[in-house]
């Protein structure tokens, strides 16, 4: 079987993306032409079992070995049953696991194998989406700005507005949606802003087994180590001008700052970090945006929204306010990234990720 994708026309796309905060597997479908949303689909999440995601976190920051090849095993088993139950699509744009980042010397690598999702599901895959990028100078991530232009326009906003997404790593997108194509000068600028949900998950289940601070309980029963957010702050990612993006452990001496305080004051401060990291990467933007749309794990946390709020200097709202959904946002960036890739059209260009042009990543598997 060999199915070919349309050069043109709508194509129902499904996406699937599985985050660095290790709660699951989202996959969502979309109806793009690669340029246009035509329409949102249905959706579904897979969680990860606590043994799985310890899995994949045994992995982190690992390049090869049994630990990657284990954590590889679980990513694609899981996928499969979530898409397996999924039918309708013309194309999957498949993500993966990032297990490590690290563009300026050894590259990204994200666990899952396209191919063989291909051949079990008959449809073909799109997968592999950073090398490109990274090959040519890019930092590989992130990689939705080209999708939330798409939504910005699709959303009917005219003035330039934020995304900011809080997974396991934040990351911001400003978008002028009056710029027609998202590869033209001056339409993007995204860069990742700091650590958002990661250390705080990691904090919550070392100290109290759970995966992460659900409604920010804990945080709002404790204090900010005001000298720890300074250490934090002096940290010197924060002053590089974008293009720029973290790995999921590139803030790992965050949980040491904050080693010495109760459990509610340490998720606080990692609170405050997370909130103060994009207070310093509003600082780049070309222009203050109308609003920032808050996609991502973190808007579910009203003590961190509070937070944003108190520290940014335009409304802060979660992208429901436009219509979207925060929970299935990035599965759909992939699934609309497959039709892109499929049509030989950029997926990221140099306000996203720094690389030298307009490149178009990812890699085509067909059944």
């Amino acid at each position: 079987m060999n199915k070919a994708i349309a050069r043109t026309g709508r194509v129902q796309a499904l996406g699937a993306m599985s985050g660095t905060s290790l709660d699951g597997v989202d996959a969502a479908f979309l109806e793009t032409d690669g340029q246009e949303i035509f329409a949102f689909g249905s959706s579904a999440y897979r969680p990860y079992s606590q043994d799985e995601r310890a899995v994949i976190a045994r992995a982190f920051g690992q390049w090869h070995g049994p630990d990657v090849d284990a954590a590889a095993q679980v990513v694609d088993a899981a996928h499969l049953e979530l898409l397996q139950g999924m039918s309708g699509a013309e194309v999957i744009g498949f993500h993966g696991q990032t297990l490590a980042h690290a563009p300026r010397t050894r590259g990204t690598l994200q666990v899952g194998d396209g191919a063989a999702m291909a051949r079990a599901l008959s449809i073909p895959v799109v997968w592999d989406f950073r090398s490109a990028d990274v090959e040519m100078g890019g930092e590989g991530a992130p990689l939705a700005p080209f999708f939330h232009h798409a939504c910005a326009r699709y959303a009917g906003i005219k003035a330039p507005v934020a995304f900011l997404n809080l997974g396991g790593v934040g990351n911001l997108t400003w978008v002028d949606p009056s710029v027609p194509r998202p590869q033209n000068a001056g339409a993007l600028l995204a860069f990742d802003t700091g650590p958002a949900n990661a250390p705080l998950n990691d904090l919550m289940q070392a100290r109290r087994g759970v995966a992460y601070d659900e409604n920010g309980k804990l945080a709002a029963t404790g204090t900010v180590e005001t000298g720890a957010l300074e250490l934090f702050l002096a940290e010197p990612y924060f002053a590089r001008i974008p293009p720029k993006s973290l790995d999921r452990n590139d803030f790992a001496e965050m949980v040491a700052l904050v080693s010495e305080l109760s459990d509610a004051d340490a998720a606080a401060t990692l609170t405050a970090m997370c909130a103060a990291g994009v207070a310093e990467a509003m600082q780049h933007c070309p222009t203050l945006p109308e609003r920032v749309l808050v996609t991502g794990g973190g808007r579910h946390n009203p003590v961190l929204m509070d937070m944003l709020r108190a520290g940014l200097d335009c409304p802060v709202v979660p992208v429901e306010n436009i219509g979207l959904d925060g929970d299935m946002l990035e599965a759909q960036a992939f699934a609309y990234l497959a039709v892109r890739v499929a049509r030989g059209m950029p997926t990221s260009c140099p306000g996203t990720t720094g690389v030298r042009a307009a490149v178009g990543g990812g890699t085509v598997s067909r059944p």
